[in-house]
């Protein structure tokens, strides 16, 4: 019987890719993650890894001295990450989506400029849409831009950046009244670069501190406050002509491919929580047999294996449809719903098969119970994906 979540159709290029990620998983992450984690310390050594795979560049065209793979590779490669430690794939999430947004929508400039270096780690992205008054209504934010001559100036308050102090550029989603009939039309993305690190980074853009949280801990997560930072007309997204009030369409955009990321970091939490579950039932004694012989366990196994080979397909599926040029707003949806609703369900039920060891912290099993909710509300709640799957499913079928 093949192992969960094989991928059928991978070129030898991108079977040699995941075999390289998956051996750095196992030697250089799993090993270390753990302590890591508890400790809530950011990598180093880790990133430096990747950096020399160049895995910072793996969607960016080789021109600009990437490796040019496809978002389905990219998915993959995140699952890989994931099974090892989620925070490893979040760390390149953002810095993807960033990278993916200067790709399709950036101008000549601004892909000749930021690109190369996003290629090899030099500048990380991070993306920055939600403030703290506004989680899923895009529509409520309120921080603004104004135009101020040849530049605009930029105030207010983000939210629940990852990568917010290590990042060098940030992709702001603002309000620019343009008197656009729809709020949608009046947003504007810019692209703000800094300084890594904390505090005021670049003059009148301020990275507070890192927030503190249950789970997804080693990368930073961390608020970005805009007191009259001025920028040039080159830093929207697209530039002037091309990107102002377009800045919510180009970010919608970038979300499915975000989507499709948190759908291949909870296939990889799934496998690694089963990975740990399948072992643990074949080496724990009760009854004077092992837990996997016992019936109630044995078929917690089946539907967790279930549960992970529908997820990965979906979460394949949503890939390849993006990759092809279609929209896939609905499979997006799709995926990112079921592969983090299951999630939440396989690691819960490997940490009943480990029953008291669960709970203790030496145990793996512990940190994924903290990392997994989070996937389900990061990218949008499983009310916002139901509310997309819904909107796709009636206007393709409406009588």
């Amino acid at each position: 019987m093949a192992r969960l979540a094989q991928t059928p159709g991978l070129t030898e290029v991108q079977r040699s890719i995941l075999d390289t990620v998956r051996e750095f998983a196992d030697k250089e992450i799993i090993p270390h993650a753990q302590r890591l984690e508890h400790a809530d310390e950011y990598p180093a050594d880790i990133i430096d890894g990747m950096r020399e795979m160049g895995l910072f560049g793996l969607t960016i065209a080789e021109e600009y001295g990437g490796l040019g793979e496809s978002l389905l590779t990219y998915a993959l490669v995140v699952e890989e990450l994931s099974r090892g430690w989620m925070s490893i794939s979040g760390i390149v999430n953002t810095h993807f989506i960033v990278a993916y947004l200067i790709s399709q929508h950036g101008s000549p400039e601004q892909k000749q400029s930021l690109l190369p270096r996003m290629a090899t780690g030099e500048v990380r992205g991070a993306f920055s849409m939600s403030e703290p008054g506004c989680g899923s209504d895009v529509s409520a934010i309120r921080t603004k831009a104004v135009r101020s001559g040849d530049n605009f100036v930029l105030n207010g308050q983000k939210m629940w950046l990852t990568n917010g102090a290590y990042s060098s550029v940030v992709a702001t989603l603002v309000k620019t009244d343009l008197g656009a009939d729809s709020v949608y039309g009046n947003m504007t993305t810019f692209l703000l670069e800094k300084e890594p690190g904390f505090g005021e980074t670049a003059p009148g853009l301020t990275i507070p501190g890192k927030i503190d949280k249950m789970g997804y801990k080693g990368v930073e997560t961390t608020e970005m406050v805009l007191d009259g930072v001025t920028v040039p007309e080159s830093a929207v997204l697209g530039g002037v002509d091309a990107g102002l009030g377009r800045g919510f369409y180009q970010m919608m955009d970038g979300i499915e491919v975000g989507r499709v990321n948190v759908a291949a970091r909870a296939c990889g939490i799934s496998i690694r929580a089963f990975e740990l579950a399948v072992a643990y039932a074949q080496q724990r004694q009760t009854f004077g047999a092992p837990l996997a012989r016992h019936q109630a366990i044995a078929f917690k196994l089946a539907e967790m294996g279930t549960k992970i080979e529908a997820a990965h397909a979906l979460m394949v599926n949503a890939a390849r449809l993006k990759d092809s040029g279609q929209r896939n707003d609905v499979e997006a949806g799709m995926a990112k719903l079921l592969a983090s609703e299951y999630c939440a369900e396989v690691v819960q039920e490997a940490f009943r098969i480990h029953g008291g060891y669960g709970y203790s912290k030496e145990y793996e099993i512990e940190r994924l119970m903290r990392e997994a909710p989070f996937l389900l509300i990061g990218e949008g709640t499983s009310e916002i994906q139901k509310t997309i799957i819904s909107r796709g499913l009636l206007k393709q079928y409406k009588l």
